[in-house]
């Protein structure tokens, strides 16, 4: 109940504050289609579509994470552990070279052509997945190695991108830093119904599964011994929270630390439970994107920061702390 009352705490906030201020009865009325004609227009078509997608994004990597590290019995597993993020940034960096993207004489940046761009960085992040995947299915490697993979795919993605940064010209290198750079403020409503369509789809199945990630985590023999397919689920969970974070990448660019941060404060405070595990971090990683993406609106208005370098600078030190509290425990 508390997360969910910070949320929309959160959410009142996110919608009132950044270069344009705004009243709770600005807030309201705009929401009841009355009062400023101004105030409507900054709602419903800048904030609430940006709220929205902080909420699903951030739902959608802590659910990911908090899966991820269960079936590969990981505390610092996650679909990027993949190589998903890697992927992403190659598969746009390949869609700008190609022509989707380009800077304008007066420094701003335009993607041209934003969907081919999110299908390419879609393409690329799940590629890498399931070329681990694939190969852990037919030599039957350890989780742990699956890891290790991961590590590996995302170095040979940097790779990839980084050749393809160098013979890019002036312009397309600018479209391509642009991209990485994780912002909220780029999708729409169709982009927002996307989102929420997979959301909830993997996050129903996700909860239907509970208690085979809970046996999984205790070991798999005693997952076996329970009459699961523990080869079987955990590759569709994998595949499943890579597609999660494929489509959040895709539409908004790379965000670090959300499905690593929220599930491991929510294991901390609340235990390894998955059937309670699963919502509270998809609760936790909301608030704790609105909040990342909210301060970057507000902290040098109206400039907006890249929400990415937000929740890295934030993520990254409190991260730290967490683990260093986790081993005292």
């Amino acid at each position: 109940m508390f997360l969910s009352f910070l949320l929309v705490l959160v959410g009142i906030y996110s919608l009132s504050h950044g270069g344009y201020s705004l009243s709770l009865k600005d807030i309201i009325g705009a929401f009841l289609g009355k009062g400023d004609r101004k105030a409507q227009l900054v709602i419903w078509s800048v904030r609430f579509p940006r709220v929205v997608t902080g909420i699903l994004v951030g739902a959608s990597l802590a659910v990911s994470g908090a899966v991820m590290q269960g079936v590969l019995k990981n505390p610092l597993a996650s679909p990027f552990t993949t190589g998903t993020s890697h992927g992403a940034m190659f598969g746009a960096s390949l869609a700008i070279a190609l022509g989707a993207g380009y800077s304008e004489s007066t420094g701003s940046v335009t993607l041209n052509n934003p969907y081919t761009i999110a299908l390419f960085a879609f393409l690329g992040a799940m590629s890498s997945s399931l070329v681990i995947l694939l190969i852990g299915k037919l030599k039957e490697i350890t989780p742990e190695a699956i890891v290790l993979m991961g590590v590996a795919m995302g170095s040979l993605f940097t790779a990839a991108t980084t050749l393809i940064q160098y013979f890019a010209d002036d312009l397309e290198l600018a479209t391509m830093v642009y991209w990485s750079f994780g912002d909220l403020g780029r999708t729409t409503w169709r982009e927002n119904l996307i989102l929420l369509v997979v959301f909830l789809t993997v996050f129903a199945y996700f909860l239907w599964k509970a208690w085979d990630i809970n046996a999984m985590v205790v070991g798999d023999e005693i997952a076996k011994s329970t009459g699961i397919e523990v080869e079987k689920v955990r590759l569709i969970l994998v595949v499943l929270s890579t597609l999660l974070t494929a489509i959040s990448v895709a539409f908004v660019g790379i965000i670090g630390f959300i499905g690593l941060l929220a599930p491991h404060m929510m294991r901390i405070l609340f235990g390894e439970d998955y059937r309670f595990l699963i919502p509270l971090s998809a609760l936790c990683g909301s608030v704790l994107l609105l909040s990342a993406d909210t301060v970057a609106r507000v902290l040098l208005s109206p400039t907006v920061l890249p929400v990415g370098i937000v929740t890295s600078f934030l993520g990254a030190p409190l991260f730290i702390y967490l683990l260093l509290h986790r081993e005292e425990r």
